[in-house]
């Protein structure tokens, strides 16, 4: 194992600091304010449709419903130089929410016709729909690099609208009008059915579409209020999609799965997800709600509803020492090459009891399947839930199997497992849990520091949660020394630590957790001109951890305005009053090079830089030519190639009315010069036979 995950080599090395600086301020991404897309956009001075919508000269309210505006399902996009770091790694991570919950993918673009280009402009804005522009700008600006602003601007771009601005609105919320800033009143407008689709999903408060209540205020008081008033301090969540946004998404792309999410179980079902007993142990697995000795209930529901809450139980007090019990998951199909699993463990039976997790993995023409150990967990608390993740690599066909152990030492219970999660994504680096956590909760002693970790690249660290706060969390990432520190960059380089509250929901799909990153910038530097990344025995303050050992902490960084106390105890944040914290920390110093841009297979810029569209037109390309998308209203429409020519109904039944009148009498005039043509073609015939007439009459004498 390598020396950065033995957090006994931190103790060691610490022992030698010298003496600390002075206690600082922890530094605050965003300034300590709790600000909503719209509150960043407003003290920009931007007046966008809606608050932080860009239209175009010819977009009007019915793209949702135009299919021409869908994107693909796989999105080509381009982070620019100008986003910020950390921007960068948070849309990266804001991605892989939409392939863990939709069928929407994402990958850099390569030369399509159309692709979004993410950039750091002023604010946080967005396109609806697919414009046909070839380069549609995004922008993730200043203080909007939070995961769940990101999935809000992408929902846009794949052409949604905000929330309160659906036709049955006020039959959920009151608008109070004359708390609304003067000229922003525009915003809080409504749409029937054939100018916004809600594509048959109920009003959701949840959505993260939807408004604060704080939206465009001109003073302390709410611009809107909900009229279920539970929901106030619901609207306007900026965690992550709501299950109602999730449908409509999936509706509206026709998506019938999810990309990288694999299988969830909580076993409320008797098939237990369609797992089976192995024939290779000498003992089962059994479908219970509840074990005298522990648990008492399922991690699910945790007792709450009654005849219902079932989990998996292996007893071991009654098998000899050393007898298996292996449960074998629904067969999988692996897209990607690497998932991770994840699930709730109680141990009720002997400390030496353990759970070992193999997969059977299915070559070509193999129907048996090869079974390897993946992991052993050891050393399992004894009378609580405990969360786990194990990193799998699979690439074939293959089952989760989880083999239960009886370990030496007396047992009255056993192990039991629920909540089974499976994605294919990445693990987090490490958990931090937190028990008996709500008596921390605006207290004096909320200040919380998690247990010394461990990054990939060797970087020691802690974090602090802040509690103590009489309305809102803060969370802060902080380098503290360790075994490591001779040997890595310093000032810590494009470091992305990433911090996520979780909501310990059953179904992974369903979790809307709260997460936070921030990123070691090499050259960032305090007041006194020190780098604030530089190594902790060079800048940090001394510390104690709980054994008395000395160490430096490094200056945190993070926000004070993690999440609010209202927000904190909803949902399933808190569980058994038990609170996870999940942590990674990933080098994204790639991310800091430009890519090489592709020649694009369209070059809209260029074949539009020429061919200028009058009145307002849009360019777009069509079949490899630039052609122009005219303005058109209810009884007027431009026209022609460069939307030069103005055409309007009245215009129309004008130039009717002219062509049937000027149609009669060309009519009229053909008619009567047939006439007459007839008439004297009749004259000349009556004259030539009158002549004949007379002379044969004259040889008749």
């Amino acid at each position: 194992m390598d020396s950065w995950y033995l957090p006994w080599f931190l103790f060691s090395a610490i022992l030698l600091m010298v003496p600390g600086l002075p206690t600082r301020e922890n530094f605050d991404v965003d300034g300590g304010l709790d600000q909503d897309i719209f509150d960043i956009n407003e003290d920009l001075g931007l007046d966008l449709f809606e608050g932080d919508i860009r239209l175009d000269g010819a977009q009007d309210r019915n793209s949702i419903i135009g299919e021409e505006y869908r994107w693909p399902h796989t999105i080509p996009y381009v982070l620019e130089d100008s986003l910020e770091m950390n921007a960068k790694g948070v849309i990266l991570n804001a991605f892989e929410r939409y392939r863990l919950k939709s069928c929407i993918d994402f990958k850099p673009w390569a030369g399509e016709a159309n692709y979004i280009s993410v950039f750091k402009g002023s604010g946080c804005w967005s396109s609806v729909g697919n414009r046909h522009v070839g380069k549609q700008q995004l922008s993730i600006g200043q203080n909007c690099d939070r995961i769940a602003t990101v999935q809000h601007e992408f929902l846009h771009a794949l052409g949604f609208w905000h929330e309160q601005s659906r036709s049955d609105r006020d039959d959920y919320v009151s608008i109070m009008w004359d708390r609304i800033l003067s000229g922003r009143e525009h915003n809080f407008n409504t749409y029937n059915d054939q100018e916004s689709d809600s594509l048959n999903v109920p009003y959701d408060y949840t959505s993260v579409m939807h408004y604060s209540k704080t939206a465009f205020q001109n003073g302390t008081e709410p611009t809107i209020v909900t009229r279920i008033s539970d929901f106030m301090d619901v609207i306007g969540q900026r965690m992550d999609f709501s299950d109602y946004d999730l449908l409509k998404l999936n509706r509206l792309y026709n998506c019938t799965t999810s990309l990288s999410f694999m299988d969830s179980c909580s076993f409320e079902l008797e098939n237990v997800c369609g797992m089976i007993q192995s024939s290779d142990d000498n003992a089962d697995w059994q479908w219970v709600s509840q074990v005298p000795r522990g648990p008492e209930s399922d991690h699910s529901n945790m007792g709450q509803c009654k005849g219902s809450g079932f989990f998996m139980h292996f007893n071991s007090s009654s098998v000899s020492v050393g007898a298996t019990a292996l449960l074998e998951s629904q067969t999988l199909y692996p897209k990607r090459g690497f998932q991770c699993l994840q699930f709730y463990l109680y141990n009720s039976g002997s400390e030496n009891d353990q759970l070992n997790i193999y997969t059977r993995e299915y070559p070509a023409d193999n129907v048996v399947g090869t079974l390897t150990l993946v992991e052993e967990i050891k050393e399992i608390p004894i009378g609580s839930w405990q969360l786990y993740h194990v990193t799998l690599k699979m690439t074939k066909k293959f089952r989760v199997v989880f083999g239960g152990v009886r370990g030496a030492g007396a047992s009255l219970g056993g192990l039991s497992i629920d909540d089974i999660n499976l994605s294919e994504t990445q693990c987090p680096h490490h958990i931090w849990h937190i028990t008996n956590f709500t008596q921390f909760i605006g207290s004096s002693s909320g200040t919380l520091y998690s247990p010394p970790f461990y990054s990939p690249k060797g970087y020691a660290f802690q974090i602090h949660l802040n509690l103590s706060h009489s309305t809102n969390a803060g969370i802060y990432f902080h380098l503290i020394s360790g075994a490591n520190d001779d040997q890595l960059q310093w000032p810590c380089p494009w470091q992305q630590a990433t911090m996520t509250l979780l909501d310990q929901n059953p179904d992974i799909r369903q979790r809307m957790s709260n997460q936070r990153s921030v990123t070691t910038d090499p050259f960032m530097t305090t007041d006194n001109g020190n780098y604030f990344w530089d190594r902790p025995s060079k800048v940090g303050e001394v510390a104690f951890f709980p054994n008395g050992t000395q160490f430096r902490r490094g200056q945190g960084s993070g926000t004070s305005a993690f999440i609010t106390h209202k927000r904190l105890k909803s949902r399933d944040f808190i569980k058994g009053d038990d609170v996870y914290i999940l942590l990674t920390v990933e080098d994204i110093s790639h991310l800091n090079s430009t890519p090489v841009q592709p020649t694009p297979t369209s070059t809209v810029k260029d074949l539009c830089t020429n061919f200028k569209c009058e009145n307002d037109g849009i360019c777009i390309v069509q079949n490899g030519k630039a052609e122009c998308r005219c303005q058109s209203g209810e009884d007027w429409w431009y026209m022609g190639e460069r939307c030069e020519r103005r055409g309007s109904t009245r215009d129309t039944i004008v130039i009717a009315a002219s062509s049937t009148a000027a149609m009669f009498a060309l009519m009229l005039i053909v008619t009567l010069i047939s006439v007459c043509c007839i008439r004297k073609k009749y004259r000349r015939r009556i004259s030539s036979n009158t002549a004949a007439m007379t002379l044969e009459n004259q040889h008749a004498f």
